[in-house]
């Protein structure tokens, strides 16, 4: 079997970010591992970095915490691209170009409006 040279980094991170996912969740393992429907055993591998989920099991796992696969094997990752946020991106690649931008001239008028709250706050 070929050990991909990012296998280790991989295991650590998805390892981390499901344990940190889960515990912000209250949940123990057992209750992540049925609402996957895997075992508890293999759900501790994981935290504890001894085994990566197959691709169909990371995916479960990106579903059940609202997060995308990308987040889970990525340290660099942010969480709030969570799929509704990804969703919208992709909706948004959709629209026909003015469309877009009109979308953007919104999107740009409210966060010059926020930046300047924020800076007027502090």
């Amino acid at each position: 079997m070929y050990n991909h040279p990012f296998k280790g980094v991989i295991m650590t991170i998805i390892g981390d970010r499901i344990a940190q996912l889960r515990k912000q969740n209250g949940w123990s393992q057992t209750e992540l591992a049925r609402k996957i429907e895997a075992s508890r055993e293999a759900i501790g591998k994981y935290e504890r970095n001894e085994a990566l989920p197959s691709v169909e099991t990371a995916k479960k796992i990106a579903d059940v915490f609202s997060v995308t696969v990308y987040y889970l094997v990525d340290e660099t990752a942010r969480p709030t691209f969570d799929k509704l946020t990804v969703k919208r991106l992709q909706e948004i690649e959709a629209l026909s170009p003015d469309e877009k931008g009109h979308l953007m001239a919104l999107m740009d008028a409210f966060l010059r409006d926020a930046r300047t709250k924020k800076a007027y706050a502090s």
